[in-house]
Parts: C-alpha cells; structure tokens; sequence
C-alpha cells in the first residue's frame, strides 16, 4: 500500500532512505534502486545489501548523518520517523543534506492509530476500569512508537527543520488498521521464525501466501480517507535555508 504512495512521485538521483532497514521495502517501492540507504543498525544493513537496491549503504544514526551537505537531490523515509525520540534534529540533518529545493517525503501513524485499535474499545473498554489508555500505551511500547503526532506537530517540526510543507493527507481506513493490531499478535510465529532461520516467512511462495492475500486484499487500499490512522507528508526543502 504504501509502495504506491511512492511510486508516484518524482524523486531525482541521488535519493535518501532514512532507516533503510533490511531493504524490502524499497526493493518493492523503487525496483529500480536506491543511491543511498542509512539505517543505525548493523544485521538489517547486512540483509539490506544482500537485495542489491542500494548503491550505498551507511551505518548510521540520523541525527550524524555521514553524508555531504546539500548532497542529496531528494529523500524518504516510510514508516520510521514515529520510532526516534529526538525526531526536530533528525529532521535538522535531513534539510542539511538535501539541496535547495529538494523533495522530502515520508509516512507516520497519527493519533488514530491508537484510537482505533479494536481491544481498546468494545465490551473491554466498558468492563475494565483505565483498561483503554494502558492498552494503547502497551501496545504503542509494542511497536515502539513514541511520536504519534497530528499534522499540526509535524508541520511544526518541518519548518523549525527549514523543510516546508507542500501536502499531507491520511490514508489507512480504521478496519486496516484494525488487521494490523490483531496482526501484531498473529504474527508471533512468524517473529519465532525469524530469530530461529532469519528468515520472516520460511516459505515466501504464492500458493502459501495465498490465504493471506485473499483475507488482506480488500484491505489494500492507500486512497485518502480523513479518519485514516497513518499520514503521508511531501515536504520541501527552503531554497533560502
């Protein structure tokens, strides 16, 4: 879903991923490569490299990048600004590194994310006195969350940065979001498989992701919607910064 969202717009060379990761996601998003991926750790860096997408590849974090300044044409980052703590300076290094002008875009959850998980709500909402607030915060601590910010905060965050907002708009429907708690929980024996072979899906084929894709397909949709639980920003670095 969130490859679309990327495939779309125009992103010069060299290009930027902050927090790579082990590169599946760009290996999807941009099959026709990536010049640079940054990401603090050492095992995903390795994966990444395995998949060929990257042209260069830094073990670094964020806030140091170890890149020229004003050497990036344009950059991206999918799902991994919600996870650091000190996000303005990450953003600050970011506009460093980008030339004037240049596009920076990325996807955060907002705060829809919290407010629509399904065990937060129902007959356990109503049965367990502060039952909503504490599975919301442990479920946040779950998947590391620790900026889940509306738009205001994060436009906020990219002017201080000297990167000005173009658009921003919220996809992910609250029954996407929905699969993706109980995902969180069904997809124990998967992260089971990963620390015994490295490996997150012991047989990647079509027939044995067939059932999966049948129940997720109608959920497969990056259309807008205003009561989404993720945002998408296109952001511009100031040319006069």
């Amino acid at each position: 879903m969130e490859a679309r969202l990327y495939q779309g717009l125009d992103l010069p060379y060299p290009q930027l991923d902050l927090g790579c990761g082990d590169g599946h996601f760009a290996s999807v998003a941009f099959p026709q490569g990536v010049a640079v991926g940054v990401d603090p750790d050492g095992a995903s860096l390795r994966e990444a490299r395995r998949r060929g997408t990257y042209q260069i590849l830094l073990r670094a974090d964020g806030s140091r990048l170890p890149l020229a300044s004003e050497s990036m044409a344009s950059g991206f980052s999918n799902s991994v600004l919600e996870h650091i703590p000190d996000v303005q300076a990450v953003l600050h290094d970011v506009a460093r590194v980008l030339q004037p002008g240049a596009v920076w875009t990325f996807t955060v959850p907002n705060p829809a994310y919290g407010e629509e998980l399904s065990l937060a709500r129902g007959w356990l909402a109503n049965s367990i006195p502060g039952w909503p607030a504490a599975y919301r915060r442990w479920f946040q601590r779950v998947s590391r969350v620790v900026n889940l910010e509306a738009e205001e905060k994060w436009t906020e965050w990219l002017d201080r940065a000297g990167l000005e907002l173009v658009r921003t708009f919220r996809y992910f429907s609250p029954e996407a979001m929905r699969v993706l708690e109980r995902g969180h929980f069904l997809g124990l024996p998967s992260l089971v498989a990963r620390l015994a072979t490295g490996r997150w899906i012991l047989s990647p084929t079509r027939f044995n992701l067939r059932l999966t894709e049948v129940l997720l397909r109608r959920y497969d949709d990056a259309s807008p919607v205003p009561d989404g639980a993720f945002s998408f920003y296109l952001a511009r670095k100031r040319r006069s910064s």
